[in-house]
C-alpha cells in the first residue's frame, strides 16, 4: 500500500469512527447509509473519467480493457466455442424430440386405456339396466 493509500484509509477510518460516535448518541442517524457518505467526503464526488481506488490517472477506458482482454477468447477458440454451443444445443434439441415422442406414445397408451375402462363401465351399465327391465 502507498502512503497515500494509507492516509486515504486512515481517513476513512477516521470519518467512520466519527459517524459511529454520532451514531451512539442521536438515535436519528442511519449507519447503514453511510458508507458512500463517508467515501464521498473523504475523496470527493465522483467524477467523469476517474476509476476510484485505482490511483490517479486510470482512467476507465483503461482500467476496464485490461480486464476485460483477459476474459476475451481469440478467435479460433470462440470459434471453437461456438461449435461446442452449436452441438450442445442439437443434442439438446434430439434429446427434446425423442422425450416428446416417448410422451405421445405414453399418452396414446393412457389414452387406450381410459377409453377401454369407459367403454368397459359404459357396458357394464347398459347390462345392469337391461336386467332391471
Amino acid at each position: 500500500m502507498t502512503s497515500e493509500a494509507g492516509e486515504i484509509m486512515e481517513k476513512l477510518k477516521d470519518k467512520k469512527a466519527e459517524y459511529e460516535e454520532v451514531a451512539s448518541s442521536d438515535s436519528s442517524v442511519n449507519l447503514d447509509d453511510i458508507g458512500n457518505r463517508i467515501i464521498t467526503e473523504v475523496l470527493g464526488p465522483e467524477r467523469y473519467g476517474r476509476v476510484r481506488f485505482q490511483g490517479s490517472g486510470v482512467n476507465p477506458t483503461q482500467y476496464f480493457r485490461s480486464s476485460l482482454q483477459q476474459y476475451m477468447p481469440s478467435g479460433s477458440q470462440a470459434q471453437a466455442e461456438v461449435l461446442r454451443l452449436k452441438d450442445q444445443m442439437a443434442q439438446m434439441q434430439a434429446s427434446t424430440i425423442e422425450q416428446i415422442a416417448q410422451l405421445k406414445v405414453e399418452a396414446a397408451s393412457i389414452e387406450a386405456e381410459v377409453q377401454r375402462k369407459y367403454e368397459e363401465l359404459s357396458y357394464n351399465l347398459k347390462r345392469r339396466q337391461q336386467q332391471r327391465k
